[in-house]
């Protein structure tokens, strides 16, 4: 099969050959331990592979070689990666073997040790490649370089099946990666198109030169992603079905070697969003450039406010929360590699101190400048601010009063009043659960495991977070007695090692009302308690849909699926019960299928993709219609409620 290259017309900047690639050790136990090196081996680590191939492409881009990365999904399961980069090196390496051989089978082998390699990297420091092909039954890597197309195979996991050749003339360059992912380790896996485009967007946004295209052959399903504006466009996409304050502000300077590229916008929400990348790679738990950008934002908003009397109150300054009140922003910074730290063993928080003060110097002087030339932008964010700051001051108010045990405000009367407490003390091991109805309530509390389990029952349907300040959520009783029970703060202010749980457990009736909880709940979390998202302290339960009776006992079934695949082995009379609420069990029912560690399913809300997390929750917990309805009908499929009679 052919794929199509466009010509690379990049010239060469610095030596990339053989030369360039430095072995630091060999590929051992990476088939035996996957989940040290691309984190699980689920459906998200199997598409880790993709990523790390992708990475490569995108190194390419980021170092000015190559425009192009083309994504095929095969019928088979497999995968193809095309990019029109310089091509990998197809000299002999000074190892004595093929230099692909060494990329694609030697850990921590890759031109990104050596500074003529890659000035700006990143991929996982040569790691990638080889551990993909560990991890496949089949690789082939065709490159195109020097005039020739090469070829090497390789197969269980990473042996040579056919050594390096010469295929053919050419006078493109780039490399082409097939691989399929061994299905021992990756069981019932499947990439997934929507996921890998989702990627892929994201990547094309933060690279403006990059086209990048997804094709899967199974479904017949293609997407292509290029965008002229880049980052500008990313807050754009963030921002579609807000309404914004103004046009994206955009910036973007270099200081003491670092590039910092930040876009901006300001939408009417109670909401901040911030998405920060180093060298193209997501930085999810934030870290110096993060720092930078909110103290520098921070700083030129109040010397403006100051030098033209707009502040009011005995203290005269906003703090940080106030100034980033619906703000969306994009930090992209490029960090050469002798200066890039990251904290911990993942890359998810940036480490390195020079990056703080020099994104905090761009983003005052470039802040400063907008808003002493933008009069009327500057008053109306500044008049958000300040709303922001009164209202944050309202509820600081409200906690003084409850702390001092004020009437009804009382924390200790609200929370006796339906809180049944776990007695242990032991907080990282102790449950809250969060139960639709008294009813379901009341059969929970007898049955739960008084050490490690709270119960906390819920009357009706919670205030959506998505359209409600910090200051309306503390007025409303339901979530306060949530926020309470927790006892970790809310929004800027929560700090989920303060958490009196280790898991708070959302448990509903299986049904569309229980749902509607579920999708509330998870909002107000998201909004004001998103760190217990991140840290994995959040979950659904998952209560059975049906009981089977047969003349050996009543087992439980979840799911309509599991249902059909049980009925199969069923011989002779058997009942089926649905379930329709948490209240139709009774107390020992409940327990045993839906709290009892030994026997329950939990599910644990996650955020896999920040941005399109905010997109998605604003389209269908916001105030627009027809987003929402669009969504809906394009990802929603309707049928006609089963017929259990049978």
């Amino acid at each position: 099969m052919l794929y199509f290259l466009m010509v690379s017309s990049m010239a060469s900047k610095n030596t990339y050959d053989e030369h360039s690639i430095k072995i630091l050790e060999g590929l051992e136990a990476v088939r035996k331990r996957p989940g040290m090196y691309i984190g699980s081996t689920d459906k998200r680590g199997m598409h880790h592979l993709v990523w790390e191939i992708v990475d490569n492409g995108i190194d390419e881009v980021i170092n000015g070689y190559g425009d192009y990365i083309k994504i095929l999904l095969h019928k088979d399961g497999s995968v193809t990666v095309a990019d029109n980069g310089r091509g990998v090196p197809i000299g002999k390496h000074e190892s004595g073997k093929s230099t692909p051989e060494v990329i694609y089978t030697i850990l921590h082998a890759g031109g990104k040790f050596e500074e003529a390699g890659y000035k700006v990297s990143g991929g996982l420091h040569g790691v990638g490649a080889s551990v993909v092909n560990a991890l496949s039954s089949y690789m082939e890597v065709t490159i195109y370089r020097e005039g020739k197309i090469s070829q090497i195979k390789f197969h269980d996991g990473g042996k040579v099946l056919s050594p390096l050749k010469t295929i053919g003339e050419s006078k493109k360059t780039g490399t082409i990666v097939t691989f399929l992912p061994d299905k021992e380790i990756f069981k019932n896996c499947t990439f997934s198109f929507t996921t890998i485009c989702e990627r892929m967007q994201e990547s094309a946004f933060l690279l403006s030169n990059v086209t990048i295209e997804v094709i899967d052959e199974e479904d017949n399903l293609s997407a292509k992603y290029h965008y002229e504006n880049g980052i500008i466009s990313f807050v754009e996409y963030i921002n579609e079905n807000r309404n914004v304050l103004h046009k994206p502000i955009h910036f973007a300077s270099t200081k003491n070697k670092i590039d910092v590229e930040i876009a901006m916008q300001y939408t009417d929400s109670y909401n901040e969003q911030i998405l920060s990348f180093v060298n193209n790679v997501k930085t999810g738990d934030g870290g110096t450039h993060e720092v930078g950008f909110k103290t520098g934002i921070t700083k030129a908003f109040n010397d403006y406010a100051k030098s033209n009397n707009l502040l009011k109150g005995k203290d005269a300054s906003l703090d940080g929360s106030d100034v980033r009140e619906g703000l969306s922003a994009i930090i992209s910074v490029k960090i050469p590699e002798d200066l890039l730290q990251f904290e911990g063993q993942t890359k998810g928080k940036l480490g390195t101190p020079e990056a703080r003060s020099v994104t905090e110097s761009i983003t005052y002087e470039n802040i400063k400048f907008f808003l002493e030339e933008n009069k009327e932008i500057a008053l109306s964010i500044l008049e958000k601010a300040q709303k922001s700051k009164e209202a944050r001051e309202a509820a600081r108010k409200a906690r003084e009063q409850v702390r001092k045990g004020n009437g009804k405000n009382n924390k200790e009367r609200v929370l006796s009043e339906k809180l049944a407490k776990a007695t242990g003390k032991d907080y990282a091991k102790n449950e809250l659960f969060l139960v639709e109805g008294d009813s379901a309530g009341g059969s929970a509390k007898p049955v739960r495991n008084r050490e490690t389990q709270a119960i906390l029952p819920l009357r009706g349907k919670v205030l959506n977070c998505e359209k409600a300040s910090q200051h309306e959520i503390e007025a409303n009783a339901e979530l306060r007695q949530i926020e309470y029970a927790i006892g970790a703060g809310l929004g800027q202010s929560f700090d989920y090692t303060e958490s009196n749980y280790g898991k708070v457990i959302i448990m509903t009736d299986a049904d569309v009302d229980g749902s509607h909880i579920q999708i509330l709940l998870i909002t107000f979390f998201y909004r004001f308690m998103r760190p217990l998202i991140e840290q994995g302290m959040l979950y659904v339960a998952t209560p059975p849909l049906y009981a089977i009776e047969t003349s050996k006992g009543k087992e439980y079934i979840a799911t309509d699926e599991e249902l059909e695949e049980k009925k199969k082995t069923l011989k002779g009379n058997y009942k089926v019960q649905r379930f329709k609420g948490l209240g139709e069990m009774d107390p020992d029912e409940l327990y045993e299928t839906t709290m009892d560690p030994k026997n329950r399913r939990l599910m644990r809300v996650s955020i896999t993709d920040a941005a399109l997390a905010e997109k998605r929750i604003h389209v269908l917990m916001g105030d627009e219609v027809a987003p929402r309805k669009e969504w809906i009908n394009e990802n929603v499929d309707f049928t006609l409620e089963d017929d259990f009679r049978k």
